[in-house]
């Protein structure tokens, strides 16, 4: 039986309307949640029927095992689009379910860093390759290795947005501090669109005192950078957070997701909860772009003559009735949602 999959809080923008979100997610600490977080959510998106890619930063592969993809047996990967920028990116794209594709990571992985150490670029190889698969894929969630190299740095360049996975334990919030430390220097130095989303949390317990005291301590601490010149000033706790569910650690050992593997367990509801939320978020703010994309209407003025109209006529093509230009506003993002 298939997990129920909630009809979208309005309806989604056409495929053509739709720009390219990139959301990178990212811990330094390693066994938080993140690959399973990564591959959930984009399972989820691609069950709402948007397209959507997940590329595997990580030299473990895991995301690439998660989908059943075995990565002794991938030829072309992330690795390749990153060392060889004269290959179609395309052509490192394995599909793997509808509306789901994955950039594979491969054994060679490990060592990309070294040669990307001494190539031109080297940080916004990614960029540049999702940049060449813009009209295919609306969502591409990175998983980024839980280091900070020229993997990560290049998750970071192509991304808009970043999501953190935590568990709600006092050690792993001290690492959310010094991840966004490194989130900011990033955006000081290349990429100033970088936001952070705001962070997840995995293997949740709410019945545990420490957990909500640690919870109370991440909103606080997102509530006070509201206003500040932060990446992270419109970062928040995403809800539902996702309970502790075995099924999410055994759904990886057989290449399924979660909602192919327990749909009906915790697990999927609370990954295909926060997916919806994202996408309603996304859906209003475009949609808020497109009603804001409108020419401001002529103000009236006395006088006849060339350029300008009768007292409640218009001035000139492409010009306010007062000779000034018309202007067309578009709104700042949703949500804290990072606007395209």
């Amino acid at each position: 039986m298939d997990a129920p999959t909630p009809k979208p809080t309005q309806q989604a923008p056409s495929k053509a309307q739709r720009p390219q979100r990139v959301i990178a997610l990212m811990n330094q600490k390693g066994g938080v949640g993140k690959t399973t977080t990564t591959v959930n959510l984009a399972a989820a998106f691609a069950r709402a029927g948007r397209s959507t890619l997940v590329v595997d930063l990580d030299p473990q592969a895991h995301a690439t095992l998660h989908l059943g993809v075995d990565p002794s047996e991938v030829h072309m990967g992330v690795y390749n689009a990153l060392v060889d920028t004269s290959i179609e990116p395309a052509s490192t794209v394995r599909r793997v379910r509808d509306n789901l594709a994955i950039m594979p990571a491969v054994t060679d992985l490990a060592g990309v860093e070294t040669e990307l150490a001494s190539m031109p670029d080297r940080q916004r190889r990614l960029e540049k390759a999702l940049h060449a698969l813009a009209d295919r894929y609306e969502f591409v969630l990175l998983d980024c290795p839980p280091s900070l190299g020229l993997l990560t740095i290049n998750g970071l360049c192509a991304a808009r947005e970043v999501i953190i996975p935590m568990q709600a334990h006092y050690l792993a919030m001290q690492g959310v501090g010094k991840l966004l430390e490194t989130i900011q220097l990033v955006t000081a130095n290349i990429n100033a669109d970088l936001k952070v989303l705001g962070v997840v949390l995995c293997m949740h317990d709410n019945a545990s005192t420490h957990t909500r005291e640690v919870v109370q301590e991440v909103e606080g601490f997102f509530k006070q950078a509201r206003g500040m010149d932060v990446p992270w000033k419109h970062a928040r706790v995403v809800r539902p957070p996702v309970r502790r569910n075995i099924k999410l650690a055994e759904a990886p050992s057989y290449g399924q997701t979660i909602f192919e593997y327990a749909p009906n367990a915790s697990g999927s509801e609370d990954y295909n909860a926060i997916a919806w939320s994202l996408l309603g978020e996304w859906d209003a703010m475009l949609a808020q772009q497109e009603e804001a994309e409108v020419v401001v209407p002529a103000r009236k003025m006395a006088g006849n003559g060339p350029g300008n109209g009768p007292s409640n006529g218009p001035g000139k093509p492409g010009q306010g009735a007062d000779g000034g230009l018309a202007t067309n506003g578009v709104v700042a993002g949703a949500g804290g949602v990072a606007a395209p």
